[in-house]
């Protein structure tokens, strides 16, 4: 359970640091996101996923 919130605790970190530094960029991306097709979408989702599972096995593996 202390991994799930300290890896909880970092995506907040990470998404804090987006909208604290970058607010223009953040308001670009939300502004993008909305014309985004729902198959590219749900791909990219799929691929971040794939990508955090295969991070999480690299360092716990």
């Amino acid at each position: 359970m202390s991994d799930f919130l300290a890896a909880l605790g970092l995506v907040l970190v990470f998404e804090g640091l987006l909208y604290g530094a970058l607010p223009r960029l953040a308001k670009r991306m939300a502004a993008d996101v909305v014309h985004m097709p729902e198959g590219m979408m749900r791909a990219v989702g799929l691929a971040v996923m794939a990508a955090g599972v295969f991070v999480v096995w690299l360092v716990r593996g």
